[in-house]
């Protein structure tokens, strides 16, 4: 029921086309994480160009040429990626693009970049849209909770997108929009008033900001280099809509390729206004408040548009991470289907999404939020290398593609995807190199270590493919040796059934066999058995520990010495109390254990058979037991103080261990004849 309020109803696969998106809704989907940056890249700049040696004034005055940079960068990888769509309808991305034209390694690494970067754009968006929450003075106490509310919203974003893609979507589109407009909006009052000359710059305050100085200071190459590769955070996201390409509705590749100009043109033309407006108004970088909360409040006032802007940005950035729930469960499902991630990842939930994918991507950005304590400065430099690093392996397998199979027109799309992977593959050499020591080390680093678990998993698989292959002369019937083995820890009618079950399967051999702790409950187990006039051979282990399954391994251990080339099934009696009932978390869960434990053995089958007891309706009298002893319990089924392996928790249906440990003694109600065998 829980699941399905938060879910919804589960879609069935025939309605896949349906789920399809429209552009409008495509836009926010796969773009809220470029246009999103808009809101924390050009104060990422200025926390490199304005601190240390340099200073605010400084670090203002190489904005707008950064970010002019930035935006060429941006129209080179646009007309790139541009091509790719159409080239790979099919979605893949950068990771397709590699594969076929580059080879399996750097299929790999372009694979390995794009899902580090898909787990950094949740981290940073959502640390940066806490940020932005508490960049509003009313919200600022919320400061010392910045982890717990990064935290929840994650949790709100992956219940979202377990809804489906199109859902949403949905419920994404209104609050992008919203910050489209409110962010035009203030920014086209902010640069007006300001070629008019009606407003003053953000008040320069030194104890809040993290510029040491306001006036003065050097700036040297390497920061230069550095500022630009904060700025370039900008770009991420750009590859999300080639990735995500058979989400769009038909025709595919025309739909998503209009989207991704739409997106460059709104997030470059919001990026460079935003870094022109700050070279006007001076704001600081400060980690009490953002820079675009500044400057609103500079252009727009305290008044209700500010509130709008500020929770728009806030909910654009939270929802940012859209982007990385809508492209990293796709992009996993590619790798699993190569055989380079758990199959689990190529399965679809009940909404049609990969939900597998988006589980484990909230679980690792959540580990990377606590790691760093959500700020989204700590974050950073973690960011752009594997981005850049999947541009470039990208447009390179394009230039190879190109050269190739030479269609029209591929003189000029050869020399865009070349200048295209010259141009991220500097910036991912000046990434690395200015911000190896602050962070950009992690993910050189992750990146191999995740292409060695690619590697291992794929090993695997292709090890159990040859180990299950099939010879035609293979399909042959075998003549089967059989024994049956029937776990028994009391007589009750359980047994009976467990044991007609085993007579069922017509074994070579067929073995009763209890556990005891000591010589007296044997003597009484063996007592009961042949006063219930069981025709089945019971045999007995005594258990010097209390434990189950080091006995019973044992005893398997033996029957293999007694009868070679058997098959050995273990059967198992287990009473069902309703799977609804709480009653199940009285009983423990020895069977469970057991079959844990033997899952490994060769030629050794576990199966259980259930019994379904009709329990009293509640508050109906119990009737008496008759010839039971005083000391008889009502149920449990194996030895008293039985010390087993707890591998789960007890709230399973099924049981076959004593709720008091003791055990318990087969009992005859009045009348009843004993149980025949």
């Amino acid at each position: 029921m829980l699941k399905r309020v938060m879910v919804g109803r589960p879609l069935g696969s025939e309605e896949m086309d349906h789920q399809r998106i429209p552009k409008w809704i495509g836009l926010p989907v796969f773009s809220s994480d470029a246009i999103s940056s808009t809101a924390y890249a050009t104060e990422e700049i200025l926390f490199v160009t304005a601190l240390g040696a340099s200073s605010l004034a400084l670090g203002l005055s190489k904005l707008v040429p950064i970010a002019m940079a930035v935006a060429v960068l941006l129209a080179i990888v646009t007309f790139s990626y541009r091509q790719t769509i159409f080239a790979y309808p099919n979605g893949g991305g950068s990771y397709m693009v590699s594969k076929e034209h580059l080879g399996e390694m750097p299929s790999l690494v372009a694979a390995a970049s794009l899902l580090v970067d898909y787990v950094l754009v949740v981290a940073v968006s959502t640390s940066a849209g806490v940020a932005a929450i508490i960049s509003i003075p009313s919200f600022r106490g919320l400061a010392e909770h910045r982890v717990i509310l990064c935290l929840v919203l994650i949790a709100f974003v992956t219940i979202v997108n377990l809804r489906g893609i199109k859902e949403s979507g949905k419920v994404f589109a209104f609050p992008t929009y919203i910050y489209i407009f409110s962010l035009g909006g203030m920014l086209a009052i902010g640069l007006v008033r300001t070629y008019f000359g009606d407003i003053d710059p953000v008040p320069f305050d030194p104890e809040r900001s993290e510029a040491l100085l306001e006036t003065g200071g050097s700036i040297g190459l390497f920061l230069l280099l550095r500022g630009f590769s904060s700025g370039a955070v900008a770009l991420s996201g750009v590859e999300a809509i080639s990735d995500g390409v058979p989400a769009f509705r038909k025709p595919q590749a025309k739909n998503a390729a209009t989207t991704l100009l739409w997106m460059s043109a709104i997030l470059g033309s919001l990026f460079f206004a935003v870094s022109v407006l700050a070279h006007h108004l001076r704001p600081y970088p400060t980690h009490e408040e953002t820079v675009l909360s500044q400057m609103s409040r500079v252009v727009i006032g305290d008044g209700p548009f500010y509130w709008v802007l500020q929770f728009a940005t806030a909910g654009i950035l939270i929802l940012a991470a859209n982007t990385a729930y809508a492209d990293f469960p796709r992009l996993s499902s590619f790798i699993a289907r190569d055989g380079f991630l758990p199959r689990q990842f190529m399965n679809r939930g009940d909404r049609l999404v990969f939900s597998n994918g988006v589980v484990f991507l909230a679980i690792a950005a959540a580990v990377l939020i606590v790691a760093f304590g959500g700020v989204t400065t700590a974050l950073i430099p973690l960011y752009a290398i594997g981005v850049f690093t999947s541009f470039t392996l990208s447009q390179s397998g394009m230039v190879r593609r190109h050269l190739t199979e030479r269609q029209a027109g591929w003189r000029s799309a050869t020399v865009i995807s070349g200048v295209g992977a010259a141009a991220t593959g500097i910036v991912a050499l000046i990434v690395g190199v200015t911000k190896f020591t602050i962070g950009a080390w992690v993910p050189i680093v992750v990146v191999p270590a995740i292409i060695l678990i690619f590697k291992a998993i794929k090993r695997h698989y292709s090890a159990l493919a040859v180990a299950l292959a099939l010879e035609p002369e293979e399909v042959r019937r075998h003549d089967l040796h059989h024994t049956v083995v029937v776990l028994v820890g009391r007589v009750h009618k359980g047994v009976v059934v467990a044991l007609n079950y085993a007579r069922s399967m017509r074994p070579d051999h067929l073995l009763a066999l209890y556990v005891a702790t000591d010589e007296e409950e044997a003597e009484k187990m063996q007592a009961e058995w042949k006063r219930f006039g069981f025709d089945v051979q019971l045999e007995i282990v005594h258990s010097r520990y209390r434990d189950l399954v080091a006995p019973v391994e044992s005893y398997l251990d033996e029957l293999d010495e007694r009868w070679s080339n058997d098959t050995i099934t273990i059967v198992i009696p287990e009473f069902v109390v309703g799977t609804k009932s709480l009653a199940n978390l009285l009983h423990g869960q020895s069977a469970l254990a057991l079959k844990l434990a033997l899952i490994d053995r060769p030629n050794t089958v576990v199966t259980s058979v259930p019994f379904h007891p009709t329990l009293p309706v509640a508050g109906a009298p119990i009737p008496p037991l008759g010839q039971a002893e005083s000391d008889t319990p009502l149920e449990g089924d194996v030895p008293r103080g039985s010390k087993q392996k707890r591998t789960a928790p007890a709230t399973a249906a099924r049981d076959v261990d004593s709720p008091n440990g003791e055990r318990p003694r087969a009992v005859t109600p009045p009348g009843d004849p004993p149980a025949q065998a």
